[in-house]
C-alpha cells in the first residue's frame, strides 16, 4: 500500500480531452516527513510513521517531542503506514511522486460537523404529514414498548449529533496531478472542510 498524509483544498471542475465537465477534488501534498520506522522482528509488524505540517514549539509537550529524532521538528500530525510499499528511511520527505502512476485512490476524513439533528435530517425519516390538522411533523414517533419490556432498545435511530465522524471514499479515479504544485485532482466529493487533513492511499479495489 502506498499512502500520504495532505490537505483538502476544494472541489472545481474541468474539462477533459472529450471535452466532458468533469466535478474534481482538489487536494494539496505538503512535505511528509518520515519520523519513524516500526520492524516486523521488534515492533511485531511492519509501518512507517510520517508526519506532516510543523508545530509550534511552545505548544508540543515533553513527551510528544520525545517522539521525534533530534534533526526532525515536531509535527501537528502523525500516522503509521503499516506495509509500506516503498522504501524510505527517517528524515526523508515523501511528495506526490509516492502515488505516481496510481489510477484510482481511496481518501479518508472526517466529515464536517452538523451539531445535533432530528431524524428526519440525520436518518432521512420521511415525518408525518405536513397539514394543518396533524400533530404529527419531525417527530421520531414511539421509541419504546409498554409493560414489556419497557425499555427503549439499543441503536434506536433517535436525535443526536450528526457528523464529525471519520469517513472514507474508496475508489476516486485520480484526474490529473501537478507535480510542480504538488496537487492531485480526483474525481468526486472527499469529506472533511477545506483546508481539513485527509489520508490519500492506493486504491483497494481498482474502479468499479
Amino acid at each position: 500500500m502506498l499512502g500520504l498524509l495532505a490537505k483538502k483544498i476544494g472541489m472545481t471542475q474541468i474539462f477533459d480531452e472529450a471535452g466532458d465537465l468533469i466535478p474534481v477534488t482538489v487536494i494539496r501534498v505538503d512535505p511528509n516527513v518520515v519520523i519513524g520506522r516500526k520492524i516486523k522482528e521488534k515492533d511485531g509488524y511492519a509501518a512507517v510513521v510520517i508526519g506532516i505540517d510543523d508545530a509550534k514549539k511552545n505548544r508540543v509537550t515533553k513527551a510528544r517531542a520525545g517522539q521525534f529524532p533530534e534533526n526532525i521538528a515536531p509535527k501537528k500530525l502523525v500516522r503509521e503506514f503499516r506495509d509500506f510499499e516503498k522504501e524510505v528511511e527517517v528524515g526523508d520527505s515523501l511528495g506526490i511522486e509516492v502515488l505516481e502512476g496510481v489510477r484510482y485512490v481511496d481518501v479518508s476524513g472526517v466529515s464536517k460537523g452538523k451539531g445535533f439533528q432530528g431524524v428526519v435530517k440525520r436518518y432521512g425519516h420521511r415525518g408525518g404529514s405536513a397539514s394543518h390538522g396533524s400533530k404529527f411533523h419531525r417527530e421520531p414517533g414511539s421509541t419504546g414498548q409498554n409493560t414489556y419490556p419497557h425499555r427503549t432498545f439499543k441503536n434506536k435511530k433517535l436525535p443526536g449529533r450528526m457528523g464529525r465522524e471519520k469517513v472514507t471514499v474508496l475508489s476516486l479515479r485520480v484526474v490529473n496531478m501537478d507535480p510542480e504544485k504538488q496537487l492531485i485532482m480526483v474525481k468526486g466529493s472527499v469529506p472533511g472542510i477545506n483546508k481539513g487533513h485527509v489520508f490519500i492511499r492506493s486504491a483497494v479495489k481498482k474502479g468499479f
